[in-house]
């Protein structure tokens, strides 16, 4: 699926938190995450809803930490794929769906969020496939992700797709590899 908007990717440094701030919201894309589940435990996680989560972000950006890249129209943000080395998600290997598969080192997909108005028009694919580009020029070999696949679109409202859909995964050059779930496939790309 190719998309008629012209789109732009950048990391998310520190240049571009007001950018992935505005993106985000006052609810930090969703009740209060800013993208920090998969690297808290769901104790520190709640704890620090909302402005915690965001501080917490704000530090890893700060720290010089690259934890995901932006996606842009007309240089304003419309999307975000946090991409980083699996290491950097502590709760994926206490998740007995998302546990590792082997020992091969790779980069992970832990979350898309697109602004409302760009939803279904491929973003999150150009999103996938620059987020691969960028893990490849950091020097990631493999990178995985951990979609959903709802039995229907009823099944799932758009807020909860936030680790992405499998067709989204496929259409940018992934391949399942893993199920330990019916509606959650573990997906992986080869980099060269």
């Amino acid at each position: 699926m190719s998309i008629s908007l012209q789109l732009s990717f950048q990391p998310l440094t520190k240049d571009k938190w007001d950018d992935f701030e505005y993106l985000f919201g006052e609810r930090g894309a969703c009740g209060g995450c800013w993208c920090m589940l998969w690297r808290l435990t769901r104790k520190q996680f709640e704890s620090q809803k909302g402005d915690g989560n965001k501080n917490a972000m704000k530090s890893i950006v700060n720290s010089e930490e690259v934890p995901g890249i932006l996606a842009f129209h007309n240089n304003i943000a419309i999307g975000w794929c946090a991409i980083s080395p699996r290491d950097k998600y502590s709760a994926l290997s206490r998740s007995h769906i998302l546990q590792t598969i082997d020992d091969r080192a790779c980069w992970s997909v832990a979350c898309l969020f697109v602004e409302k108005s760009f939803r279904k028009k491929g973003v999150s694919i150009e999103l996938l496939r620059a987020a691969v580009r960028y893990a490849g020029s950091r020097g990631a070999k493999l990178v995985e992700g951990y979609p959903v696949e709802p039995r229907s679109e009823k099944d799932l409202p758009p807020a909860f797709a936030w680790t992405g859909l499998s067709q989204a995964f496929i259409l940018a050059g992934f391949k399942e590899i893993k199920r330990r779930s019916p509606t959650r496939p573990i997906m992986r790309i080869e980099l060269s």
